[in-house]
């Protein structure tokens, strides 16, 4: 990939370079395979983004039989961890000599096709995005214009390996099945883009609200979706993954107007809420033993405790160490921690709907949970 700026972002002491979406590998392919109908076969071609990055793309697999062609890209995510790094991203062509000039666009294999409301896309057509889907039609209408061609042209979409891929991906719980999306609103990929993973959570809670959902359990992670399954309740309940964005996702849980958010999260995530913190990523903050120790303090600790729970390793260890205390002792340091989760979140919503909490350890299993968090259960 040529590209007219520096193609490079800082990201602390790194410089990561950046990608490309499969949209715009699309809108390229696209604008070959429409080239190749009039005989013109591109080894490179020229496209710009949204953003305005003007990009030069090496096309790949050119073929043209009667009626139609296709040609390829190969998608360059730079150096973001992006499982669809190097697919190869096909656009077959197909003219349309009648009266009209629409550019009508398709998924073809390993395309995934939406099947619940909430998504960029209707239900029942290809999970090609708007964004995607304007680039494709504006690279295939300025072939056509420049061959002074009137009519118009059905453009299919397909990654080969996309059926496979989108196992890997949200795409099944967003009721997006048999393939991949193809997503880009800026037609570049930032490296490790943190605006992508809460944008995915933001798309899936879309869902869960067109679906009539009006309460959402929000797990940090998988740990927090099996211990509600085997330990909590024998029904199926629906959680939306936060990884570490638990702000982000009350923020947005609060402007979709949702009554109540359940929390259902690891001592070692949401002990960190206990103190304010509400992106959980350690780069941004730690303090889960500041936290426990203080907590531990209040309820009568002493200096050799506290001293021993800032030395810990991890949370189940600081959890042992209260353990050792007794029962009585323990559950006052939970109920402690539990009531300034609580306090944090509700602060975070401004008490505009129902929130709650539940904690647990792998080892240890339940720890607690907050006044409305079994409420909030019930009307899930």
């Amino acid at each position: 990939m040529q590209n007219e700026k520096d193609g490079r972002i800082n990201q602390g002491k790194k410089t990561l370079r950046k990608g490309y979406t499969t949209g715009t590998c699309a809108a390229a392919a696209a604008k070959a395979s429409a080239s190749l109908h009039f005989d013109e076969l591109l080894t490179q071609v020229n496209i710009q983004t949204p953003n305005a990055t003007k990009l030069t793309l090496d096309i790949l697999d050119c073929v043209k039989t009667q009626g139609k062609t296709s040609c390829a890209v190969k998608k360059d995510s730079g150096d973001d961890p992006d499982i669809t790094n190097g697919i190869l991203v096909y656009a077959e062509v197909e003219l349309d000599s009648s009266q009209s000039q629409e550019i009508e666009i398709l998924g073809g294999k390993g395309i995934g096709r939406v099947t619940l409301s909430g998504l960029a896309c209707e239900v029942g057509q290809p999970a090609i995005n708007p964004t995607p889907r304007k680039m494709i039609q504006q690279a295939v209408r300025e072939v056509l214009d420049y061959y002074d061609y009137e009519g118009g042209a059905k453009v299919t979409i397909s990654i080969p390996e996309g059926e496979e891929l989108a196992k890997r991906t949200y795409n099944p719980r967003l009721g997006i099945e048999g393939g991949l999306s193809v997503l880009g609103t800026s037609g570049i990929v930032e490296p490790m883009s943190e605006r992508a993973l809460v944008d995915t959570i933001k798309v899936e809670m879309d869902v869960r609200k067109a679906a009539g959902a009006e309460y959402l359990v929000i797990t940090p992670g998988n740990y927090g979706e099996t211990f509600l399954k085997q330990q909590l309740t024998d029904q199926e309940i629906y959680s939306v993954k936060c990884s570490n964005f638990i702000g982000e996702s009350l923020d947005y849980a609060q402007e979709k107007e949702f009554k109540g958010i359940l929390f259902v999260g690891h001592i070692g995530k949401l002990v960190k809420v206990a103190g304010g913190i509400m992106n959980t990523h350690s780069k941004y903050a730690d303090s889960r033993m500041e936290v426990l120790a203080a907590h531990a303090a209040l309820c009568g600790g002493d200096q050799v405790l506290i001293k021993q729970i800032m030395n810990s390793i991890t949370t189940d260890q600081a959890y042992e160490l209260l353990l050792e205390k007794g029962q009585n002792f323990l559950e006052a340091v939970m109920k402690s921690l539990l009531d300034k989760i609580d306090y944090h979140l509700e602060n975070r919503i401004h008490h505009t709907m129902h929130i709650g909490a539940i904690m647990f350890s792998n080892k240890y299993g339940l720890l607690g949970k907050t006044k409305n968090a079994d409420e909030i259960l019930n009307k899930l």
